[in-house]
């Protein structure tokens, strides 16, 4: 009886701590210039604890209105997100960006539907291709943190180049690396460069759609940029170059890596194995991100060994 009676006590505990989960996000704007603020998210991996908030959200306080940069991971997200703005200013968002076409940037979307959302040809794209199943995976990845989360895709931008929004000059910047597009955002009025997943820092790169010549690139564009203040994709914002000085490190230390094992005939498992330099040991997902970019990267380079080979 009394083992009876504490199943059922540990299921009424269990169950009241299930019905307590608010799915509250605690999105606090931290502002970083003048009317410019960033939602910072957790250097971590996609979970039902965190509820995919690892990503770096921001906005724009302008005259004219808020210019929204990413939406976040889920529905939630993106209302918590909009609701978080309203506490700082009564100005209607006007605009919204989303740097790229990876779930944690644009599934917070229907928290805006009532604004014109916008982004690369090539996000859009492929967001197209792809938004069902990155949408169903992060079902999958953080459970009910994505309730009534659907995929709202933005529209194409016209182009590139800078537009006025009130008081603030924004130079949009179409680049690629990371995926096939890319676009970070600069404010000249405050220096300020929305640098999306171009550049992380302290936390490890992702690199499921990347080109990392393309994307080396376009940290060398990135860098001639006159910021004077930087917010990563994911990790802490900076005043200076340091996030793309790492993540120019990281890459290109990956890219040597990975051409130096095809050479060397590596199978992929011993690939993994090789162990990581000091240096990038304490950056946040570097094993786990590591060895996704082997299965990512490898088979492509491994092929083409073979074929130099023959």
């Amino acid at each position: 009886m009394r083992r009876l009676l504490g199943a059922c006590l540990a299921g009424a505990a269990l169950a009241a701590g299930a019905a307590a989960v608010d799915f509250d996000y605690g999105l606090k704007p931290e502002k970083i210039a003048p009317g410019t603020y960033v939602f910072e998210g957790r250097t971590e991996d996609f979970s039902v604890r965190n509820g995919g908030n690892i990503v770096n959200t921001g906005f724009i306080v302008t005259v004219a209105g808020v210019v929204v940069i990413d939406t976040g991971p889920s529905r939630r997200y993106g209302e918590q997100m909009r609701a978080a703005i309203r506490r700082v200013t009564l100005q209607p968002v006007v605009k919204v960006f989303n740097t790229h076409h990876h779930p944690d940037h644009f599934l917070g979307n229907q928290g805006y539907a009532d604004v014109g959302i916008e982004a690369l040809p090539e996000t859009v794209q492929a967001i197209g291709r792809e938004g069902k199943t990155l949408t169903e995976n992060m079902y999958r990845l953080n459970g009910d943190w994505m309730r009534d989360t659907e995929v709202l895709a933005p529209r194409a931008l016209d182009g590139a180049g800078d537009i006025q929004v009130g008081d603030h000059r924004l130079m949009l910047i179409p680049r690629s690396g990371h995926t096939a597009g890319d676009l970070a955002v600069f404010d000249e009025a405050t220096g300020v460069l929305f640098a999306g997943d171009l550049v992380f820092y302290n936390r490890a790169a992702t690199t499921p759609h990347a080109d990392l010549a393309q994307w080396q690139e376009s940290l060398d564009a990135l860098e001639r940029m006159p910021f004077k203040v930087l917010v990563p994709g994911h990790g802490p914002v900076v005043s200076d170059a340091r996030a793309i000085t790492q993540t120019r490190d990281y890459l290109a230390w990956l890219a040597a890596t990975l051409r130096q094992a095809a050479e060397r005939g590596l199978d992929m498992n011993e690939v993994m194995a090789l162990p990581l330099p000091e240096r990038f040991r304490g950056i946040a997902l570097a094993d786990v991100e590591y060895r996704r970019s082997v299965i990512h990267l490898y088979p492509a380079l491994e092929q083409a060994a073979l074929g130099a080979a023959r």
